[in-house]
């Protein structure tokens, strides 16, 4: 299992991830930005519109998710 913050992702908080790969992983963070838009939580919003001018650019969005999932790959297993 590795682990990633919210913040390390693009977030807002200091909330944990922990996974085995990198896709469970984006897909834990993904279901708690969904909880946070429905809460209307104003920190989470705005890295999620951060996040929505990233994918504006394809390319820009690849080279993101490739270097954060280089990252958690680099991560310790704990």
């Amino acid at each position: 299992m590795r682990v990633m913050t919210c913040k390390q992702l693009g977030g807002a908080c200091d909330l944990e991830f922990r996974a085995s790969t990198f896709e469970e992983l984006a897909e834990m963070s993904k279901q708690h930005g969904v909880e946070m838009y429905q809460r209307q939580d104003a920190a989470h919003l705005q890295a999620m519109r951060q996040m929505q001018d990233l994918m504006r650019n394809p390319k820009a969005m690849q080279e993101w998710y490739d270097s954060k999932k280089r990252e958690f790959e680099a991560l310790p297993d704990s």
